[in-house]
């Protein structure tokens, strides 16, 4: 049974270095990609302060991002690639941290109360395969420290599962 520890780390970069041991240790000999997803949307959930939504989705043949596993209120299904955060994140292949949703052209808005987005692609052998996305009610949760350690769960996610 693996049980989470509270981090109380005096840097971000020492919470992430924290955080992503934990993960390391629940994705430890698992290699199912839902799994895995479910878990690190329950880690984050509840060891990151200050969000209202830590979930996956994933890119299907479509062209088009399905909702996976999440914490959080209800989500939207389906996000075309290119469309809001998420989709801008698949096309340019690259993380996007939003400190204002609302100043964002195109935002997807599934919960109202979301004010700031980071969306991290997945990418395994140069192929998107999905994303991480994380909202929050703030609005300038999200700096590049919180990006640096989002890209590092991120890769060791992917690094752990079978997709």
């Amino acid at each position: 049974m693996f049980a989470t520890t509270t981090i109380e780390a005096e840097s971000k970069t020492a919470f992430y270095g924290d955080l992503a041991a934990q993960l390391a240790g629940l994705l430890h000999d698992e290699r199912d990609f839902i799994a895995n997803a479910a878990n690190v949307a329950a880690l984050v959930f509840n060891l990151v302060p200050d969000l209202n939504w830590a979930g996956f989705y994933f890119l299907k043949a479509n062209d088009v991002l399905v909702l996976g596993p999440f914490q959080g209120k209800v989500a939207c299904v389906r996000i075309p690639v290119g469309k809001g955060v998420c989709g801008g994140a698949v096309a340019r292949r690259q993380t996007m941290l939003v400190p204002d949703v609302h100043a964002f052209p195109g935002h997807i808005a599934c919960d109202a109360a979301s004010r700031s987005e980071l969306v991290v692609p997945l990418i395994k052998d140069g192929q998107v395969l999905g994303v991480l996305d994380l909202d929050s009610p703030l609005p300038g949760r999200f700096d590049t420290d919180d990006q640096a350690g989002f890209e590092a769960l991120a890769a060791l996610y992917v690094a752990a599962s079978d997709f």
